[in-house]
């Protein structure tokens, strides 16, 4: 079982002993997720038992947010707050101790060995579907904790819900594995991917570090141009949370065709074809395959 240490905010030390919460017959707790692709995997978890709020929504940038006050309403109404961990929500400390909130703060990302980008902890764990698995236990374990009543429809509705990840992560494996090794390099605006990359062999740039706020010098972006120039690059993609600028201008000064649009560290609003967790990981694998095995725009 995943080790997954709840955080309290807003509790003297004397009362941390942990009392779930009623959890009558129809009766639902409130619970804030921090962005919307954690809350997606709560919702798949709680089912009908909890109301899930999100602070950073659909095809919003978690790395530049800035909680409003109704954010801090949402989170001081708190009964349970999910966050990523792993710096990804620079913003999330304050919030909470801001708040005021008595509720219980967990991390899905718990028990997650990070990855490392240019010395800095990477957070985008869920790009990884082995990850997503752990996310989803997480999850599970800490709302059994939360309503001991229904541990079991949470237990249940988390070990189908894995099902369906191990399941696409079984396709994903085999899918890019069927692409030459000449062809598993991509750019995407910021380096989101590298979970991804290290579990399906993959090699992903980017113009940007993993914090999306952050520019890339003239030095260094005409360094990657002509990396790019000299390596073998199938496409570039541009993502859902940041501008298609600099990719833009890459495919420019490359000739690489944009091979279409990453759901990175957010899903997208209904219509969009990445509404949830899994829906979000289809599109980006198709993608991604597409443009890699046709050598051009998806």
């Amino acid at each position: 079982m995943t080790f997954f240490k709840p955080i309290y905010v807003g509790l003297t030390a004397a009362s941390l002993s942990f009392t779930a919460l009623p959890a009558a017959a129809g009766e639902q707790i409130n619970i804030v997720a921090s962005f919307s692709i954690l809350g997606d995997m709560v919702e798949q978890v709680v089912g009908d038992h909890a109301s899930v709020t999100t602070i950073v929504g659909p095809d919003a940038d978690a790395h530049i947010y800035q909680p409003s006050v109704a954010d801090a309403r949402a989170v001081a109404e708190a009964d349970v707050v999910f966050v990523n961990g792993l710096g990804f929500e620079t913003w999330s400390d304050t919030l909470i101790a801001e708040s005021g909130t008595e509720g219980v703060v967990y991390v899905a990302t718990d028990g997650i060995t990070p990855l490392e980008v240019d010395g800095e902890v990477d957070p985008h764990a869920w790009n990884a579907l082995a990850n997503g698995v752990v996310y989803v236990q997480n999850i599970a374990d800490a709302m059994s904790e939360v309503m001991p009543a229904h541990a079991d429809e949470f237990s249940a509705n988390a070990a189908a819900y894995i099902d369906e990840l191990e399941a696409l992560d079984a396709e994903t494996k085999e899918k890019l594995a069927a692409l030459p090794a000449d062809r598993r390099t991509v750019v995407t605006a910021h380096d989101a991917f590298g979970y991804l990359a290290n579990a399906y062999g993959m090699t992903f740039l980017a113009p940007v570090g993993i914090d999306s706020e952050a520019e890339p010098s003239a030095q260094d972006l005409a360094a990657l141009i002509e990396q790019l120039r000299k390596e073998q690059v199938a496409a570039l993609f541009v993502e859902n949370i940041t501008s298609p600028a600099l990719v833009r201008q890459i495919a420019d000064e490359t000739g690489i065709e944009i091979g279409g649009r990453l759901y990175s560290d957010a899903l997208s609003e209904r219509g969009g074809p990445a509404t949830s967790y899994l829906a979000m990981f289809r599109h980006n694998l198709g993608a991604i395959v597409d443009a890699l095995a046709n050598g051009g725009a998806s």
